[in-house]
């Protein structure tokens, strides 16, 4: 008798951490798997499952232009009631940090259905930083019954609060196994860059650095893209408001500067493939970085990702301007120091997370 499992994706970063977690149990006798899309972020969510091959069996389609998190959270739980007791799981996997993980989990726990946690365990102790995301993922290991952890680190958080050693598996980061899948093929970015110039590559979208924050970001990158007119910078920019207004604004007259529209999986594996440093706030690319050898500054003052700093192959600068533009240059000029953080090093995982081992 197989067990209907449904495996759940709102934004870009889940459907590329779920597809290798979703293919792999598509390929087992015991699972009847079903896809739920909740679309939080629609455009960037159907491109990644349409890389891997992934049609979604149940899509609530639940994104509208520049919604509340209280807007979002109420539609969504009452529309995965209708979908909880209509399909009538015997588990739901979630992944991640987002809005929608938090809330299925709850829409779970009402309907007494057992959630598994994909990617359990992370956390930088502060409920405000990352907003809402460090919310997001306590209550949600709150509510999970299994926990499966990127980290040895991720499971000692998860012990402190209690959990259960039991209910917990240390399995890598499956963001990995999707990024090795990737990286593997022959990809195109889809940009036309001077192949004999250095690239850095720069993301940022995160709610805590909106405003003053991310403008401090932008006066760090224009000073950058001055002081080193050989190197180029490509910005592929979040559609929301309050980074590509200010992005444009800010950075739209400088030459070495390429904006870009967000880039799909692909040619943004490529991008980074192609690049010399990574200047951003992306979670996942502090974890698919150091697996491909190219250094991250990271645009925030905590991460709930410790692994990779602590093998140095990853440096926190904050939205500081100074700090940005210092380290930046550092890893521009100096070789030696170039090299200390491009080692290749992996702390998230070998590619084989959906087995467990």
């Amino acid at each position: 008798m197989s067990n209907r499992v449904i495996c759940v994706v709102g934004t870009r970063p889940e459907a590329i951490k779920m597809a290798p977690v979703i293919l792999a149990l598509k390929n087992e006798p015991w699972a009847n798997v079903r896809v739920l899309a909740t679309a939080q972020h629609r455009h960037m969510l159907d491109q990644v499952l349409n890389f891997f091959s992934i049609e979604p069996d149940i899509d609530l389609d639940i994104m509208r232009p520049n919604q509340s998190l209280t807007s979002l959270t109420a539609r969504l739980l009452l529309d995965l009631e209708v979908v909880l007791q209509t399909e009538k799981p015997d588990a739901v996997l979630v992944q991640g940090d987002t809005t929608t993980v938090m809330t299925v989990a709850l829409a779970c726990f009402y309907q007494h259905i057992p959630i598994g946690h994909v990617e359990a365990g992370l956390r930088t102790w502060d409920m405000q930083n990352p907003f809402p995301e460090e919310a997001n993922r306590v209550i949600t290991g709150r509510l999970a019954r299994w926990h499966f952890a990127p980290t040895e680190s991720s499971r000692r958080n998860l012990l402190s609060e209690g959990i259960a050693d039991k209910d917990i598996v240390v399995t890598g980061n499956t963001v990995i196994d999707a990024l090795l899948m990737t990286a593997a093929k022959n990809l195109d970015m889809g940009i036309e860059l001077d192949p004999n110039k250095r690239l850095v590559l720069i993301t940022s979208h995160r709610r805590e650095n909106f405003g003053e924050p991310f403008r401090n970001i932008c006066r760090a990158l224009h000073t950058l893209a001055a002081r080193n007119p050989n190197v180029q910078y490509l910005y592929p920019v979040h559609p929301n408001p309050n980074v590509k207004d200010v992005a444009h604004e800010m950075l739209g007259g400088c030459p070495n500067i390429h904006l870009c529209a967000p880039l799909d999986y692909a040619p943004f594996v490529a991008a980074m493939k192609r690049s010399y440093l990574i200047i951003s706030d992306s979670g996942g690319v502090q974890e698919e970085a150091p697996a491909l050898g190219k250094p991250v500054l990271v645009l925030r003052d905590e991460t709930e990702r410790p692994e990779a700093v602590e093998q140095g192959v990853v440096k926190l600068v904050g939205p500081n301007y100074d700090r940005i533009v210092e380290e930046a240059q550092r890893l521009l000029d100096k070789e030696s120091a170039y090299r200390e953080m491009a080692r290749g090093i992996s702390p998230y995982g070998d590619g084989v997370a959906p087995s467990g081992s």
